[in-house]
C-alpha cells in the first residue's frame, strides 16, 4: 500500500523569503503546493490560482461559513486560508503537501494534522528582514513597521514548530528544508504498516 504523503507546514516572518524557498521546492522536488486563498491584492507577476486564489471578502466569508478551509487567519487586514479538499486528496495519493502559511493557520493545521511536519523559517537577523520588506518595494513604511510589529509577536512562539531552518543562501536553505522533509518521512511513527508486516514476517518465519 502507497504510504500516505506527508503534509509540511512552512511559516516564518513576512520578508523571510518563505515563498522563493516553496517555489525553489516545488521546482526541484516536485512537491504539491496548496495554494492558499487570501482577500489581499495581487502583486506584480501573481496569477489567481497560482501564487493565491485572491478572493473578495465576501468570497471568503463563504468559504469559512460552508467548513471549506483547514485553516484561515487575519493578517495584517487581510484573510488568508487553506482550501480543504486539495489538501485532503493529494495526501491519500501519497504526495507530499507544502503547505505556506501563517503561524495562527500553523497551529491549526496541527490540531486537525497532528503528524503534519511544521518547519520555521528565519532570516540570518532581524535587521536583514527589514532590509528584505524594505527592497521589496510593494508596501509603505507603515505596513513595513506593522510586519516588523507582527514579527516581534511570532517570535515568541518559533519554539512550537519541529524544525527552525535560516534563509541566508537560498540554495543551501532549500536543500535543509527538502533534508528535513525526508527524513521526517522515515520517522517509525510513520512506518507503522511496515513495521507491523515485517514483525508477522519473523514470526512467520
Amino acid at each position: 500500500m502507497e504510504q500516505k504523503g506527508i503534509l509540511t507546514v512552512i511559516s516564518g516572518f513576512s520578508g523571510a523569503g518563505k515563498g522563493t524557498v516553496v517555489k525553489k521546492l516545488v521546482e526541484e522536488y516536485k512537491y504539491s503546493l496548496s495554494v492558499s486563498a487570501t482577500t489581499r491584492q495581487k502583486r506584480e507577476g501573481e496569477e489567481h490560482g497560482r501564487e493565491y486564489f485572491f478572493l473578495t471578502k465576501a468570497e471568503f466569508e463563504s468559504m469559512i461559513e460552508q467548513y471549506g478551509l483547514i485553516e484561515w487567519a487575519e493578517y495584517v487586514g487581510n484573510y488568508y486560508g487553506t482550501p480543504k479538499s486539495y489538501v485532503e486528496d493529494c495526501l491519500a495519493e501519497g504526495k507530499d503537501v507544502i503547505l505556506e502559511i501563517e503561524l495562527q493557520g500553523a497551529m491549526k493545521v496541527r490540531s486537525q494534522f497532528p503528524d503534519a511536519l511544521l518547519l520555521f523559517l528565519a532570516p540570518p537577523s532581524i535587521a536583514e528582514l527589514k532590509k528584505r520588506l524594505i527592497g521589496r518595494g510593494t508596501e509603505t513604511m507603515k505596513v513595513v513597521e506593522e510586519r516588523m510589529q507582527r514579527a516581534r509577536e511570532e517570535g515568541r512562539y518559533m519554539e512550537q514548530y519541529d524544525y527552525l531552518v535560516v534563509n541566508d543562501d537560498l540554495g543551501a536553505c532549500v536543500e535543509q528544508v527538502h533534508g528535513v522533509i525526508q527524513a521526517a518521512k522515515l520517522r517509525t511513527a510513520r512506518n507503522l504498516e511496515l513495521i507491523s508486516r515485517l514483525q508477522e514476517e519473523l514470526i512467520q518465519y
